[in-house]
């Protein structure tokens, strides 16, 4: 009976009435959104596949049609790192299926830069704290809510705002301390020009002193002065924080591990086969923070064989790492307290650098690993943090000054000596390019110069000054103000140079970074403290995990094995190897 019908014979209450519109406008609701439809499908197919959980198979089914999950909102808080300092932890809550969930973390130490690792003293507390305070106020005040509503998957959109305030944020800062120099400069004039006007007549009155002066430096050449580093804004730590977590979060919603989601962003086409970077691990240091009079090793760097696996390299490590340390307590080394370093490495006062690569060779040798051909060594000199710029001078070991020129031969002696010697790292200062070059020409092939701080990326990275000349190979590192975008580029843009990645402070997305971003290299540090140690243990459980899929790619075919083969075969006279670029 039609509705008509049915008034004209009774009478309908208002509520029935309403009732009955409600229920059409719900049915009209349904079947515009093909409700109907889809419920019958499924009814249908799970009556033929009888599956033991029904629910289950009700809710893998309807997840699949849900909405693709947006950002709610994005949280930070104040944690402590692996070396006792404050970090900054952030959390990324989505929508998912009508729900707000928190579904990813990550931490993010402050800094985390080649100065830290080399030595220098981190930022004091109250610095730090400042930076920590700032960006936790940026992610909960600014970034959040910009950030609400986007696609977690959407990367590049998501970096594009960090990056866009960010740069707005170190433009002003920039601004307000150029203003502060001005104003103390002004300052300074007032205050200081009666004074100035007696020291414009000493060079008339000491004219002969300077033509004598003039005429001896003639024959010296001046030091370059350092280029003023760039002012680091307090809260950059926020960008590379939110950047890091979002992608990790994206990752956990595309139920892929990290890396293939990173390997995802940087090549469009999917790919299956995967290279592992090579791990570089720190077996001792000898820098300024040793006990001994020694300061240029601030680290040997272990770079084993290509071919071999990650568990391979780490027991390979720990037992050389054992040997020393027995050698180093029998009667023949007078080193002093065996301590760790701050990069978990075996840290030993010695008063030259032979001494320590002495102990190295012997270890080596006892154990019967191949030192020199499928195992070398690279030395991390950290030279920026030994100029004594009173001097114009290095000081490379304590009470004993090398000038730049001075130090390409102390190199060129101590490659010759021991040949395992593959790699330096930071050699010299960025600004002392003469020697980068005469140090190049003088190695040849038997050694390349990598630049660690040499290579530092300013916030506008994309206008970074060229590398000093010989450099072959570049390491990267995460740094607070970049996103992963900004890592991915940098690292696609070093097509003149081997690229590798360094593990500082945080957690272990860094090893997941490594492996989708294709670099040839990976520093993680020595085989100590449990932060470290789960890097470790994150690279080889990736490697498993590829090879049980059957993607892993064999190191021996990549470009860098070919490299590498034809520099140990163009050597002279010892096993050499050059990183050459391509």
């Amino acid at each position: 009976m039609s509705y008509k019908g049915f008034v004209s014979h009774s009478r309908v209450s208002k509520e029935d009435q309403e009732f009955y519109d409600l229920k059409n406008k719900a049915a009209e609701y349904y079947r515009s959104n093909g409700v109907p439809q889809k419920i019958e499908s499924v009814l249908n197919e799970m009556f033929w596949q009888k599956p033991d959980d029904i629910y289950g198979y009700l809710a893998n089914y309807f997840s699949r049609l849900s909405c693709t999950p947006v950002i709610s909102k994005i949280t930070g808080r104040q944690v402590f790192d692996g070396r006792g300092l404050t970090a900054v932890q952030t959390e990324v809550h989505c929508i998912i299926r009508n729900e707000e969930k928190m579904v990813c973390s990550a931490v993010m130490g402050d800094p985390c830069d080649g100065m830290a690792e080399s030595g220098e003293a981190v930022a004091n507390i109250d610095q730090q704290h400042l930076s920590n305070t700032t960006a936790l106020k940026w992610i909960t005040e600014h970034l959040s809510p910009m950030l609400q509503g986007f696609n977690p998957t959407d990367q590049k959109s998501v970096d594009k705002i960090l990056r866009d305030f960010f740069m707005a944020r170190y433009l002003e800062h920039k601004v307000s301390l150029n203003r502060e120099k001005e104003e103390e400069l002004s300052d300074e004039t007032v205050s200081e020009a009666p004074p100035q006007a007696t020291p414009t007549l000493a060079p008339a009155k000491d004219k002969k002193g300077g033509d004598k002066g003039k005429k001896g430096n003639s024959t010296e050449k001046l030091l370059p002065s350092a280029e003023p580093p760039e002012p680091r804004l307090p809260g950059a730590t926020a960008v590379a924080a939110v950047s890091l977590v979002v992608a990790k979060t994206a990752a956990g919603l595309l139920g892929a591990p990290l890396y293939r989601h990173i390997t995802s962003l940087r090549i469009l086409q999917a790919q299956n086969e995967m290279h592992l970077p090579v791990p570089m691990i720190t077996i001792l240091s000898c820098g300024k923070n040793s006990v001994g009079k020694l300061n240029l090793l601030e680290e040997v760097i272990l770079m084993p064989s290509l071919s071999q696996r990650v568990r391979e390299v780490i027991d390979m490590g720990l037992e050389l790492q054992c040997e020393m340390r027995r050698v180093l307590n029998g009667p023949a080394y007078k080193a002093g307290p065996i301590g760790v370093s701050d990069e978990g490495a075996l840290q030993v006062g010695f008063e030259h650098p032979e001494q320590a690569l002495d102990l190295v060779t012997e270890a080596c040798a006892n154990l019967a690993l191949p030192l020199g051909s499928d195992l070398r060594l690279a030395i991390n000199c950290a030279a920026h943090v030994l100029m004594d710029y009173s001097r114009g001078k290095y000081e490379v070991m304590s009470g004993c000054h090398k000038s730049p020129d001075e130090l390409v031969d102390m190199y060129e002696g101590l490659i010759n000596k021991y040949p395992a010697i593959k790699s330096l790292i930071d050699p010299f200062r960025k600004e002392d390019v003469d020697q980068w070059e005469r140090l190049a020409s003088v190695i040849g092939q038997t050694c390349c110069l990598i630049a660690d701080a040499a290579f530092n990326l300013c916030p506008l990275w994309s206008d970074a000054k060229p590398l000093p000349p010989g450099v072959t190979g570049v390491i990267h590192r995460l740094h607070n103000d970049m996103t992963i975008s900004d890592l991915i580029q940098s690292i696609a843009e070093q097509k003149d140079a081997e690229t590798m990645l360094a593990a500082g402070c945080g957690d272990t997305s860094i090893v997941d970074l490594a492996v989708g971003s294709g670099v040839s290299f990976l520093k993680l540090g020595g085989l100590r403290g449990e932060q470290r140690m789960d890097k470790y243990n994150r690279l080889m459980a990736i490697e498993e995990e590829l090879e049980q899929e059957g993607n892993l790619g064999a190191r021996e075919k990549t470009q860098l094995q070919s490299d590498l083969s034809e520099a140990f075969n163009s050597g002279s006279g010892c096993d050499s190897v050059t990183i050459s670029t391509k």
